[in-house]
């Protein structure tokens, strides 16, 4: 069944894409051509459709769980009229890279590692541990070397969560759904560092968010 192209509202992505896109305009690469990057967990589609214009050399490829939400994910596409924005596939990605088929064809091996930028935008607090994992897991084996995964959202630091408005979202996550919750810098630096990646920055953005800057070891 073709999905219908309309664009679903995102009132955090409206606040959010400006800051995010300042810290991109940092960290990827405005003049290196044919570069890759895959935007895991897409959402209604708003950000990467919004950020694609800045970055003419980047090609985007979007991604999403919930297939229900490709139609949106196009919508912004087409309205941005952006050429490097690639239609949506379907990734879990808690699941082992091998196991993903996609349209893009995108499971290989680590010798065949084939993005430059790896992007994901509120996802962490709001799926399970295992999405984590994943994450980290499969940008080890997509990333090539000196790669970066951005990933964006409310994050603990080192065991201390502040403000008081995070401690409270935290709670509100966890009552939603116990396997959620505002995920520790200190777990996700451990899940980095078995797949080859650090933590390079941690960069404070409005709304008690950050941008952490992850890089693939070579």
């Amino acid at each position: 069944m073709m999905s219908i192209l309309r664009k679903l509202p995102n009132p955090a992505g409206e606040r959010n894409k400006d800051p995010i896109l300042s810290v991109l305009k940092r960290f990827l690469n405005k003049m290196k051509p044919n570069l890759q990057l895959l935007e895991i967990s897409s959402g209604v589609g708003l950000h990467s459709s919004y950020f694609a214009p800045h970055f003419p050399n980047i090609t985007f490829q979007t991604s999403e769980y919930d297939t229900t939400l490709f139609g949106s994910i196009q919508a912004y596409q087409k309205d941005a009229g952006s050429v490097n924005v690639l239609p949506p596939i379907f990734i879990d990605i808690s699941a082992p890279l091998a196991d993903w088929e996609n349209d893009a064809n995108i499971e290989q091996s680590s010798s065949t590692a084939r993005f430059d930028y790896m992007l994901n935008i509120n996802m962490l607090h709001i799926s399970p541990l295992e999405c984590a994992i994943g994450l980290f897991k499969n940008a080890g084996l997509l990333l090539k070397p000196d790669g970066l995964l951005i990933t964006y959202g409310p994050y603990a630091v080192d065991g201390v969560l502040v403000p008081e408005s995070n401690v409270r979202f935290d709670k509100s996550l966890q009552e939603r759904d116990d396997r959620w919750g505002i995920r520790d810098t200190s777990v996700l630096k451990k899940l980095a560092d078995r797949n080859g990646i650090t933590l390079e920055e941690m960069i404070d953005l409005p709304a008690n968010n950050k941008c952490l800057i992850w890089k693939k070891r070579t």
